[in-house]
């Protein structure tokens, strides 16, 4: 039975995939008149010619691109990819102080050229996922730029992890919050989220030693700084010396941890690391079903001190919550998991997928009805977490 499920949800997966969410980017996006992608599509589908662009969405599509021509080999795909890599190359990238730039205004002059180490990484992301299928050189080299960058300036030789955010010179900023809705503190459980993301994929096609004990380190700062070691909960926010400062559980990094950890262990290749992680990520992937609802969604994020619940159910915890049970899954073989993996694409299908105007709904509220009050694309909207939710369950069918 679990074999017709999974070859179930691979069919439908690409199908939405290479029916809906590609060509909803490749068709919608693509700014003619100034380069590159539009910066935002608001959730009733208005393009805004004049919107800013962010750095974070432009590698977020050339990852995407990328990684669906690696698994798909549609020719058009890698014409967006190159798009995306061209306009990042010339536009994002500082050719005097190094790194990319967080905003571009919508003509790609520079607007905040503030160094987010979190962009840098998403920089990293997409153009080691370009590498992989063209081997363009300059995009490796530019990855690894980027990558002694921030061992530069942002990682803490004293106590380990990196510091959040740096001027556009590389100096001290006040505010380094990556949104007004994050609090302002020196280090934070996301930016190591996608840093560990960002130097797993770079370890893929670098094999470098220096790399390796950089990837090494950043697991341990998850298995023993960021994991919450009593709830399995990740803890957000951290002062200078890692003392705690969270406020929140974020259920959809709880579930996206989950299964980033383990990937990261398996590329270090150290059996030990992996076996540790291994029994941790599945940790993770319970402490998640707390915000686990019986029709299959997950809601967003509960506050400590507080009966207060954000409730609405966001495309991307969504997105996550397939990958991350379906992960867990194949960890252990436990059919709990498979079954909340398939309940949580089941909830998407019915729920967040925009049928009519394509990609999927921002989210949705705890009545089931679509919030067209966010961007449908943006900033933060990207084609990054459904995508890869796509592509992961194809790539990983044949091995589960």
């Amino acid at each position: 039975m679990s074999i017709n499920q999974l070859e179930s949800l691979k069919s439908e997966v690409k199908d939405e995939l290479v029916n809906n969410i590609l060509p909803f980017w490749s068709g919608k996006m693509i700014d003619t008149t100034n380069g590159g992608f539009f910066g935002r599509v608001d959730g009733s589908g208005r393009i805004y010619n004049d919107a800013d662009k962010g750095c974070v969405l432009n590698a977020r599509i050339l990852w995407t691109f990328s990684s669906a021509f690696r698994v798909l080999k549609n020719p058009e795909y890698l014409k967006i990819a190159e798009r995306s890599k061209d306009y990042l190359l010339k536009h994002f990238f500082d050719n005097e102080y190094g790194g990319v730039y967080w905003l571009l205004n919508h003509k790609g002059e520079m607007k905040d050229g503030k160094k987010q180490i979190y962009a840098q990484a998403f920089a990293i992301y997409g153009l080691t996922e370009y590498y992989r299928v063209t081997k363009d050189k300059t995009c490796l080299e530019k990855a690894i730029e980027l990558f002694h960058l921030i061992e530069k300036f942002s990682y803490d030789e004293k106590l380990g992890g990196y510091f959040e955010a740096f001027s556009r010179e590389w100096g001290q900023l006040d505010d380094l919050r990556l949104s007004a809705k994050d609090a302002n503190e020196k280090k934070t459980m996301n930016t190591h989220l996608h840093v560990l993301e960002a130097y797993t994929n770079l370890c893929r096609v670098w094999k470098d030693d220096f790399l390796k004990k950089q990837l090494r380190n950043l697991i341990g700062n998850f298995t023993d700084k960021i994991v919450n070691g009593q709830t399995y909960n990740l803890n957000m926010f951290f002062d200078e010396e890692w003392n705690d400062k969270t406020d929140l559980v974020s259920y959809g990094h709880n579930i996206e941890s989950s299964w980033l950890i383990y990937e990261a262990a398996l590329v270090l290749g150290d059996d030990l690391v992996s076996e540790k992680v291994k029994k941790l990520c599945l940790r993770i992937a319970d402490s998640s079903k707390e915000g686990n609802m019986t029709d299959g969604s997950m809601i967003y994020e509960k506050f400590f001190n507080s009966e207060h619940k954000d409730t609405d159910r966001h495309w991307w915890v969504q997105a996550e919550t397939v990958v991350g049970f379906l992960n867990a899954y194949k960890l252990n073989g436990q059919k709990e998991y498979l079954d909340r993996s398939l309940a949580a694409w089941g909830f998407i299908k019915d729920h967040l997928i925009d049928r009519q105007n394509g990609e999927w709904y921002w989210s949705v509220n705890e009545n089931l009805q679509p919030n067209l009050k966010e961007d449908k694309a943006g900033f933060w909207k990207c084609p990054y977490h459904n995508s890869r939710m796509c592509l992961e369950i194809i790539e990983r069918q044949d091995t589960i």
